[in-house]
């Protein structure tokens, strides 16, 4: 490493501040996803640092503007960090070799193609990456939430099957990645097809989410937690056939709002008493 007039930087001390600016992009780059989601009403308060980068776990409101600014929002950090990188790059071009050494010029422009290299790969239209995340928003205007998920889900499952057969020329780093995008891909297809099934299937009619008006799937997709019996929380009135448990609470699918599952009845009867139905 070439070392300046003025300053040298030792070469551990080099690999140490690469990798905490390294995480610094990735983590401002997540923290881009969580403020997205949180602006559009949804959830969004866990980011997790890891080998492979970083993951920012949001939920946004299940809707196509939503998922798309919040897929977006990540990279779009990475765009605003181009001209900021890349102005500090210049500013140190301009000063003298006896001002600034040549070390921490090469330090700023690793950042510089960090930061878009970063960028360049996170818009790689497979699932679960960004881009993907992207094109499943985009798609979900064209082609709706289910059938979207399915097509960026088989693309990454695509990309990483072949990103695996080839990680023995590419490497164990790709290796690791391609594992971990056919993974997530696949289960995204799963989850695809499941949504698929509640949302083309029968509703109740007589029942509502009271936040976004979503009729709630007939069919056994909820499980009791006493004693296993699958059913229709709807059709049971909230008690589980089998142990005669309660359950006076449901999420909603759709928008993932919490409420007593008297006032999804309530919302679709007109009822302004909430809390004056009981499960018998």
């Amino acid at each position: 490493m070439a070392a300046g007039s003025c300053l040298y930087i030792n070469r551990g001390v080099w690999y140490a501040l690469q990798y905490i600016a390294l995480f610094g992009i990735v983590l401002v780059h997540e923290f881009g996803h969580a403020l997205a989601c949180r602006q559009v009403g949804g959830w969004a308060d866990t980011i997790v640092l890891w080998p492979l980068g970083g993951i920012a776990f949001v939920k946004p409101p299940p809707r196509a503007g939503t998922l798309l600014w919040t897929a977006a929002a990540g990279p779009l950090v990475n765009v605003v960090l181009v001209p900021v990188l890349g102005a500090l790059l210049l500013l140190a071009n301009q000063f003298d070799s006896s001002v600034l050494s040549s070390d921490w010029y090469l330090f700023l422009r690793a950042n510089f193609l960090i930061n878009l290299l970063l960028l360049v790969f996170n818009l790689i239209p497979v699932y679960p990456l960004d881009g993907g995340q992207i094109l499943h928003g985009v798609l979900w205007f064209l082609i709706g939430r289910a059938d979207s998920l399915l097509v960026v889900s088989i693309l990454g499952m695509i990309v990483g099957g072949l990103g695996m057969l080839l990680s023995f020329r590419l490497g164990v780093f790709w290796l690791i990645l391609s594992a971990f995008v056919l993974f997530t891909a696949t289960a995204g297809f799963r989850y695809g097809l499941v949504l698929s099934r509640l949302l083309r299937g029968p509703h109740h009619k007589d029942a509502a989410c009271p936040s976004c008006g979503f009729n709630p799937p007939m069919g056994n997709y909820w499980t009791c937690d006493e004693c296993g019996t699958r059913f229709d929380t709807f059709s049971c009135r909230a008690q589980c056939p089998g142990c005669g448990k309660l359950f006076r609470i449901t999420m909603c699918p759709e928008c993932f709002q919490r409420h007593p599952v008297g006032e999804w009845f309530a919302a679709v009867e007109g009822t302004q008493d909430s809390h004056s139905y009981a499960p018998p």
